[in-house]
């Protein structure tokens, strides 16, 4: 815990204590050890890795998607040294961590690096560019009122908005709040029994697949709706995108919105591991899980302390539950601690995504952004721990050597080519 008071004045300020937080400080304490007293992390939890922790533990995922080498640490080979009398939890075929132990080897980094007490409990409401002295600082507020003044800001929030599909808004009916959710809003340790229940789980994803096996293990029937067919991929992206074999075409595309393209194209909506389609399919088999594919909800009415379902072929079905597995998409219209730093630095937004400098900066600002907003600079792996590590190559460079310039690549330009 943060032991300190909150300082009125900071060079680097960083918005999120998420893995992604925790890999740009780590790599700027391997190259500047000076820096440990030039920068401070906010966050309401007041640890690290809480949001990450509670979504893991929310959804019961057993491990992750990214392979053993890709997480916090500086060193790549780290978390598979950590795990050599822990090596059942690395789940086949690429040594993917589970989630137990990616979570006590992040404790480990933490105190590796003496970061046990660098979270400062509290949430940022506002970030405000300011003159201050005569230069360009942030002023950074917080919900309780307090604030502190930073020559340079980070936000590493993971801030993504929920996917709602249009027939949820166009629901006119009351219903009880806990008869339909998005997936961010469900905890599975919360739910011990849902024995007789019906639920139709909306979305072809990851997310959907977990919470299928959660509603599945508690007794419930469970109807997964997919639009297209139910696909099998091990990545949610293809290795290539982590090195020059994708990643050199991305970066010589001099147009931003072909970019974003790329980025939807290699990301192409929800896809579910082999382990887990396994599973889907076994249950499937045993007559617990009907998996509609090619199918789309049009509309949901609640009556009768239940949901008429209408899918698209004139086909209606009755269940207890909705579970939205929709995912989340980042809009940079839509995050709060963006719209004063967009107003004092207009930048432009194709689809949602900012376009940042090759430093990954607001243009002419020094509001750096990690995570699925940088994905027009980083690539469709933007949001994942792969991502951050990419994240901060380039943010640490800027930070330890701020003569950088705040310049585009060359070559780049906005609009269609």
């Amino acid at each position: 815990m943060f032991d300190r008071p909150l300082p009125s004045f900071i060079d680097l300020a960083i918005v999120g204590s998420g893995p992604q937080a925790l890999t740009l400080v780590t790599h700027i304490l391997q190259k500047r050890q000076k820096f440990r007293n030039r920068f401070i992390v906010l966050d309401p939890s007041g640890t690290w890795l809480e949001q990450w922790r509670h979504q893991f533990r929310a959804q019961e995922i057993p491990h992750l998607r990214s392979p053993a080498v890709h997480h916090p640490d500086p060193d790549p080979y780290s978390l598979r040294r950590f795990a050599e009398n822990r090596s059942m939890e690395l789940f086949p075929p690429y040594d993917l961590p589970g989630t137990q132990l990616f979570e006590d080897f992040c404790g480990e980094v933490v105190k590796k690096w003496e970061l046990t007490d660098r979270v400062y409990p509290g949430k940022v409401s506002q970030v405000l560019p300011i003159q201050w002295s005569q230069k360009p600082r942030f002023q950074i507020v917080l919900t309780d009122g307090s604030s502190l003044i930073a020559r340079r800001v980070v936000l590493a929030t993971g801030a993504a908005v929920p996917n709602i599909p249009q027939w949820v808004e166009e629901i006119r009916t009351p219903y009880p709040p806990s008869s339909l959710c998005h997936s961010q809003q469900l905890d599975l340790r919360l739910i011990k029994a849902l024995s007789g229940e019906d639920i139709v789980i909306v979305g072809g994803g990851l997310t959907s697949a977990h919470l299928a096996m959660g509603a599945l293990k508690r007794g419930a029937m469970v109807t997964l709706v997919v639009r297209r067919q139910l696909r099998e991929r091990l990545f949610d992206a293809e290795p290539g995108w982590l090195g020059p074999k994708y990643l050199k075409d991305f970066e010589a595309e001099d147009c931003w919105y072909s970019r974003w393209e790329m980025i939807k194209q290699a990301r192409d909506g929800g896809s579910v591991t082999p382990a887990l389609m396994l599973q889907l399919r076994r249950a499937a088999r045993q007559g617990k899980l009907r998996i509609l594919e090619n199918t789309e909800i049009l509309g949901a009415l609640w009556e009768d302390e239940q949901w008429r379902v209408r899918l698209n072929g004139e086909v209606s079905l009755m269940f207890n539950r909705i579970w939205l597995g929709t995912g989340t998409q980042f809009n940079a219209h839509q995050d709060n601690l963006l719209a004063d730093v967009l107003r004092i630095y207009p930048t432009e937004i194709i689809n949602g995504l900012p376009v940042l400098d090759s430093n990954l900066r607001l243009p002419g600002s020094q509001c750096f952004v990690m995570g699925g907003l940088a994905a027009l600079i980083l690539g469709p792996v933007a949001r994942n721990l792969s991502g951050g590590r990419m994240a901060g190559d380039r943010l640490v460079k800027a930070i330890i050597k701020p003569s950088l310039t705040t310049g585009f690549p060359e070559g780049l330009r906005n609009g269609v080519s």
